[in-house]
């Protein structure tokens, strides 16, 4: 199955307007976080997930916006000695999430490797997030969870089939870990040069029955600027620039949904013309990593 387009706000200005857009233009999946847009993007979500029962939305634990430090203080759900701007203990998890307005379909767990540089410090965070989540999910409180990390897989931090293990050593085989996010673009080949051989976080996703959410398709906006016309023909002629960098992460196997921060309509239009386009054939994907390289 092709992957399809989500919505993406870590990036947007007006959280509102790109998400409306995105619905507008057929887009069912929103993803979002406490920390995003200065701490506002969940609540601003909230009039177009009342109007859209149809979308779908996931959200995130974990990072401690500016915004939210004093009521977390004085509901006693943040250690005394906590100083950091991340933070994956039980009663914090359950706290950011009681303000949706709406049960996640998946909730993850944001970053976890964010100031970690011990692994079994890092295990013991995971397994204590897993917990909650678990429990938070028998409960009906949440469809299932997932962990959305930068750099814990590329760095080794942790592996697709750790997660997995914990999950089942968490919640049993019927355990509600669902999705990995990371980012897979041009920037980032090597997730997709791996899967191309049939190994890597991209493989070890699909043989463990998970969705990948890919994030950063676009470089954070920078890749944009770097898609020359020759780039732009390696990938696919009849493409825009913003196509050719998309059909890249919407055709790496394994991936099922890449998440996108586009704020007007035409941009979305744009971007449902690559999501309509054929996926890019393994061999065509070879030839964009031997071109660029990994």
């Amino acid at each position: 199955m092709s992957a399809q387009l989500a919505a993406g706000t870590y990036r947007c200005r007006d959280v509102s307007q790109s998400v409306a857009a995105a619905v507008d233009a057929g887009v069912t999946w929103i993803d979002t976080a406490p920390n995003y847009a200065f701490g506002t993007a969940e609540t601003s979500l909230r009039p177009v997930l009342d109007t859209c029962p149809h979308v779908r939305v996931s959200t995130k634990v974990g990072f401690v916006p500016d915004s939210d430090w004093r009521a977390a203080r004085a509901a006693g759900v943040l250690p005394y000695d906590h100083e950091r701007d991340h933070c994956l203990t039980r009663p914090y998890i359950a706290w950011q999430l009681a303000r949706l307005g709406r049960i996640p379909d998946l909730v993850f767990v944001h970053n976890p490797e964010h100031g970690r540089t011990d692994r079994t410090d890092l295990s013991r965070t995971l397994t204590e997030a897993f917990e909650e989540l678990e429990g938070t999910a028998d409960a009906g409180e949440i469809g299932g969870y997932g962990v959305a990390t930068w750099a814990g897989l590329s760095s080794g931090m942790f592996t697709i089939p750790k997660l997995t293990e914990l999950a089942e050593s968490v919640g049993g085989l019927h355990h509600h870990f669902r999705a990995v996010q990371f980012p897979v673009s041009l920037v980032h080949l090597a997730v997709v040069a791996d899967a191309l051989d049939g190994r890597g976080a991209l493989a070890e996703a699909r043989e463990a029955g998970l969705d990948v959410f890919a994030s950063a398709p676009l470089g954070g906006g920078g890749l944009l600027g770097a898609m020359t016309e020759e780039l732009v023909c390696v990938i696919d002629s009849a493409a825009s620039p913003a196509q050719a960098a998309l059909l890249v992460a919407l055709s790496a196997p394994g991936v099922s949904h890449v998440l996108l921060s586009a704020s007007t309509p035409a941009h979305w239009a744009d971007a449902r013309g690559a999501a309509a386009c054929e996926p890019l054939s393994p061999d065509r994907l070879r030839k964009v990593v031997d071109v660029l390289g990994t």
